[in-house]
């Protein structure tokens, strides 16, 4: 398991600098002030229309179970998730405000040397949770990176190290029984995971 660390602690890394940021819309969100709730209005046609935004709800069936096995290991993934999400929701906001500080540099030198004044920064922060994950959370987390990044582990790689960085990498983590080109499929392998982080995210687990 110890082995496999660096390898989690590198793909936390990048991915938390690689990922765009996307901006939300604070001006969407209701006001509230002097016990009054003043909510965003859009005007059609000459009428004020209110903005809202209406909660989603989440409905999936029942789920039933095979055997007391597979009841298990679903729990277990849902533990395992609750671990290693926060981290993914980490890699895809924490680094908001250097993502536009890096669009600004203007040399591959000054780029590499903000990536790595980035990466010991981050180091210094989540080394010591990261070390306690275990093998599987490590699979885990690579797929939660490719769904809430929107490219695989060794695509993150690839791109802010380059291809032979990204191909070492890989390897290492073939000899763990893990693959950086892991793909998060919602609606094939995945399918039950993504519905578990679907509750997750909506406060129902």
């Amino acid at each position: 398991m110890k082995t496999f660390y660096p390898i989690l602690l590198f793909t936390f890394l990048l991915a938390a600098i690689a990922i765009p940021q996307s901006k939300t819309l604070a001006q969407s969100r209701p006001i509230e002030k002097d016990g009054y709730t003043f909510v965003p209005i859009t005007v059609l046609d000459g009428d004020t229309l209110p903005n809202v935004l209406i909660p989603q709800v989440v409905v999936f069936p029942e789920r039933k179970f095979a055997s007391k096995r597979d009841y298990r290991e679903y729990q277990r993934l849902i533990r395992n998730m609750k671990v290693v999400y926060p981290y993914a929701q980490i890699a895809k906001y924490k680094i908001s405000e250097m993502e536009v500080h890096y669009r600004t540099l203007k040399t591959d030198a000054e780029r590499k040397a903000y990536v790595k004044q980035v990466e010991m920064e981050l180091r210094e922060e989540f080394e010591d949770q990261l070390v306690k994950l275990t093998v599987s959370q490590g699979r885990l987390l690579i797929k939660l990176i490719d769904r809430e990044v929107g490219k695989t582990t060794y695509s993150v790689i690839r791109d802010l190290r380059g291809g032979v960085s990204a191909v070492f990498w890989q390897t290492i983590a073939r000899l763990f029984g893990s693959n950086l080109k892991a793909e998060f499929d919602s609606v094939g392998e995945d399918k039950i995971l993504n519905e578990i982080i679907i509750l997750y995210e909506h406060g129902l687990i």
